[in-house]
């Protein structure tokens, strides 16, 4: 630790120290601090903690069990909660409570009837309540948060695609902690004096259709980002408190809770025009909240004309053709999709109905089934529609695609069709097939000449292999993770 003779690195002076360690990482920070009481002192100023991002339950950042990890969560926040301006909040899955979907790597799925394991299930609900109690009591009284982004992993707390309050309340008689929770949030809301973020992304019983209702008129004013998702009834945004965030420019709903009212509202002239729009649409709630009373066409010709920049990105999760033919609107301008689906079947003609009314805006084409079997799409067309889609819209740059099949000579024609622009080609190797007749005249390994063929195609080295960061193995987490992103570029 010498510099110079015997004047050494604890002679500098503090703020040197702090300005040294703003270069560190998180997890180094504090391990850093276990060297001496000086670094210690210099490592909890607040400018070196600004943001903090945390990712709780089974295992996610330290180890063990979700349970286990409370105290260092409530070690963190006693010492930062009431400065820091940004934070991040994901829940994790309990160890062991998923397992991998039956052929499918990374997908996970809930395991049923093992006492063991739906203790688990319990205890990860227990900590759920107690960790959000933990993080929210100790930013209440925070004035200066900015941005506040919340996620609860849905695994450890839905049935059959739906949340489920009932699920809490098997561990939370009475209802007390979420009263808390929710009352919690309304201080953190009522206190705030310049919020430009706010993200609450299925975090079952923390938000209500009252919550917003307590936002402070500064932070009203200055809120930019609004997500708040948990496939709940009622709605979570009414139109009265949309109204006084006059500076909204991105915006996050179930797509059942974006009516026509709230579309005619965004299209008023006396706010800021919108710029991001996602939408999450879950074909297993439709049944609860039906689709009728969303934006008409008519309503998204009127929010584009106010609102020329705005682009929108729609996750639509186990959902027939029949009801994606109903939202996908020739006005809305679609420039993300990501159809996902464990029984439904996405259609040839929902394809070409993407590729014809998205040419000009689509960016991001994400195509996922997890159900047995790898369907042709273009079985009974002279040309495949993914090709089609590739050709048509110009300015496609990410491709994803598993459970379909992929013919080897159709992927190498979609490589040429967009080049080097295509940024991201993501094929599982499941997917792909090769023509039988073009294996007679095909010298070598079929898969190596594939890889040669699109690798050239696309202008750099390609594999048929998933980016496991590029598509999770939870929708509804790789949905908050791409709206962040998404929304991050208005």
């Amino acid at each position: 630790m010498a510099l110079y003779g015997c004047v050494g690195a604890m002679a500098l002076p503090s703020e040197l120290i702090v300005h040294i360690f703003s270069f560190l990482s998180d997890r180094d920070k504090l391990r850093a601090s276990s060297v001496c009481s000086r670094w210690r002192e210099c490592l909890f100023y607040p400018s070196l903690w600004t943001e903090l991002k945390l990712r709780v339950g089974g295992g996610a950042n330290w180890g063990g069990s979700g349970s286990e990890q409370t105290p260092r969560l409530e070690f963190l926040m006693r010492k930062f909660g009431a400065f820091v301006r940004e934070l991040h909040l994901e829940v994790a899955p309990v160890d062991g409570y998923l397992s991998p979907l039956s052929g499918v790597e990374g997908r996970i799925e809930p395991v049923e009837r093992d006492p063991q394991l739906l203790d688990r299930g319990k205890d990860a609900r227990i900590t759920y309540l107690e960790q959000v109690l933990c993080v929210l009591r100790c930013i209440r009284n925070n004035r200066n948060l900015q941005k506040l982004s919340l996620y609860g992993d849905t695994c450890i707390l839905q049935d059959e695609g739906i949340l489920d309050s009932a699920y809490l309340q098997q561990v939370d008689p009475g209802g007390k902690k979420i009263k808390e929770i929710q009352q919690l949030l309304l201080e953190v809301l009522s206190n705030s004096r310049k919020i430009k973020w706010l993200s609450s992304t299925f975090m079952l019983g923390v938000v209500t259709p009252c919550s917003l209702a307590s936002l402070s008129n500064p932070s009203a004013g200055s809120l930019e980002h609004l997500g708040l998702l948990d496939n709940q009834l009622p709605c979570l945004v009414s139109p009265v408190e949309l109204e006084r965030l006059v500076h909204l420019r991105s915006l996050a709903l179930d797509f059942c809770d974006f009516t026509s009212e709230l579309s005619h509202l965004l299209a008023g002239g006396d706010r800021a025009p919108l710029h991001r729009l996602s939408l999450m649409l879950n074909g297993a709630a439709l049944e609860a909240k039906p689709l009728d009373g969303t934006a008409s066409e008519d309503d998204w010709k009127a929010l584009v004309q106010r609102s020329a920049n705005l682009r929108v990105y729609v996750m639509a999760l186990d959902v027939c053709s029949q009801d994606l033919l109903r939202v996908l609107k020739p006005s809305l301008p679609l420039e993300r999709i990501h159809l996902d689906s464990y029984s439904t079947l996405v259609t040839d003609g929902t394809l070409e109905l993407i590729a014809q009314q998205y040419n000009k805006t689509l960016s991001h084409f994400v195509l996922m089934r997890d159900d047995t079997g790898f369907p042709d799409l273009g079985i009974n067309q002279n040309e495949d529609p993914l090709v089609l889609l590739a050709w048509r819209c110009v300015h496609l740059s990410v491709l994803v695609i598993h459970g379909y099949t992929v013919w080897s000579h159709n992927l190498v024609a979609i490589s040429r069709l967009r080049g080097s622009s295509l940024k991201v080609l993501a094929v599982s190797e499941e997917s792909i097939d090769f023509d039988p007749d073009q294996r007679v005249f095909m010298e070598g390994d079929p898969v190596h000449n594939l890889v040669k063929e699109v690798s050239l195609g696309l202008g750099r080295v390609w594999h048929p292999s998933m980016d496991s960061n590029l598509v999770l193995g939870e929708p509804t987490q790789h949905f908050h993770r791409e709206m962040q992103s998404f929304s991050l570029g208005m």
